[in-house]
């Protein structure tokens, strides 16, 4: 009889370690689930860029977050191809045509216009190369469309001088689809051309 009570003793100590043993496990393969999910879920907010052999880090962020910075650059990359040009028509109309996909029709009349004084047959014929330098752009998110201004200066070379010219432009931001054309998904409107004035000439 003693014998009997020895062995159901060691089955409910051999049961109640398994229970143990399986409660345990449950627990440790719960927390090594939910750590996994939390360790994904992080680093799906990590990109991983090769940049010059190095391995960088980028995390995401919200469209609201790059606002600021993604409209500065939209705005930047659309007066350097605008004010940029070189003495050759195909460059020209290549640095055009890519700045016309960020702005609306306020851009398209302003080339319209210098296309129609000769302005641009005059840089092809004076060999005539010029470009733009960014010195600043303020940016407003107070209202929307988003209001900016930018200031740059434009270098004028031709072969006897370099004019050195202020250049002061303001308009609006609108929210668009992101393509190929237009990655930042920004659109132009209302520019306008405040001032374009002379700094100084340099004889060369």
């Amino acid at each position: 009889m003693q014998h009997l009570r020895n062995i159901d003793s060691a089955f409910k100590q051999t049961r109640l370690f398994m229970i143990v043993v399986i409660i345990s496990y449950t627990a440790l393969m719960g927390y090594g689930v939910a750590r996994y999910a939390q360790m994904a879920n992080q680093m799906s907010e990590k990109l991983y860029v090769i940049a010059d052999g190095k391995v960088l880090v980028a995390t995401s962020s919200t469209r609201q977050e790059n606002i600021p910075v993604e409209a500065r650059d939209h705005v930047k990359t659309f007066h350097s191809l605008f004010f940029t040009l070189s003495p050759d028509d195909k460059a020209i109309e290549t640095n055009i045509r890519q700045a016309l996909y960020l702005a609306d029709r306020s851009a398209k009349a302003q080339y319209d216009d210098l296309k129609e004084k000769s302005y641009y047959a005059g840089i092809i014929r004076g060999n005539i190369s010029q470009q733009i330098t960014c010195d600043s752009i303020s940016f407003s998110m107070a209202h929307y469309p988003y209001y900016w201004r930018y200031y740059g200066k434009q270098q004028i070379v031709r072969s006897t001088a370099i004019l050195t010219r202020s250049v002061v432009t303001e308009g609006y931001l609108r929210t668009v689809e992101r393509t190929d054309n237009n990655p930042h998904g920004f659109l132009i409107e209302k520019w306008l051309t405040l001032e374009n004035k002379d700094l100084h000439l340099e004889n060369r």
